[in-house]
């Protein structure tokens, strides 16, 4: 078995975790640019119709209409303040999955360094094995063994 094959397993759940996150951040992304464009709209729409009406009452002003307009500019306030709430909590989502995701990409590039260390750890450690064997073989031949031929020997 390979020994990094457990970090090479977190390394794959860390990204898994990571795309996940990458994946909700950009759901947040477009959700966050959907409200304030919503909220933007309505506020020019308030603002437009404000002005339209404005002009109109100043030439005829019937108690009526001005109630009924008054009421509308109510309710499309409401709309407007409802729905920049909206656009505020969609930018504090939006934070917070960025906040996730930088958390996950950190923890992705910490795993692979660790698979870098240990790997490194392990090239230096089957170097120094095969070195120390390659000594010993060197050794080995070196040696004069008695009774060979070719070898000198001493009579002691």
């Amino acid at each position: 078995m390979n020994p990094l094959q457990p970090l090479l397993a977190l390394l794959a759940q860390a990204e898994r975790e990571r795309d996940a996150a990458m994946a909700d951040a950009q759901r947040a992304a477009q959700a966050q640019l959907s409200a304030g464009a919503q909220a933007e709209q309505l506020l020019n729409y308030r603002r437009e119709y404000e002005q339209r009406w404005g002009a109109q009452f100043r030439n005829e002003g019937k108690m009526e209409l001005v109630n009924c307009y008054r009421g509308f500019v109510d309710r499309l306030s409401q709309a407007v303040d409802q729905q920049q709430r909206i656009a505020q909590h969609a930018d504090a989502q939006l934070e917070r999955a960025r906040d996730t995701l930088l958390q996950h990409e950190v923890r992705v590039a910490s795993v692979r360094k660790l698979i870098e260390r240990r790997a490194k750890e392990l090239r230096l450690s089957l170097d120094r094995l095969e070195q120390k064997q390659t000594d010993e073989f060197g050794a080995r031949v070196a040696w004069p063994h008695p009774g060979l031929s070719g070898g000198t020997a001493f009579a002691v």
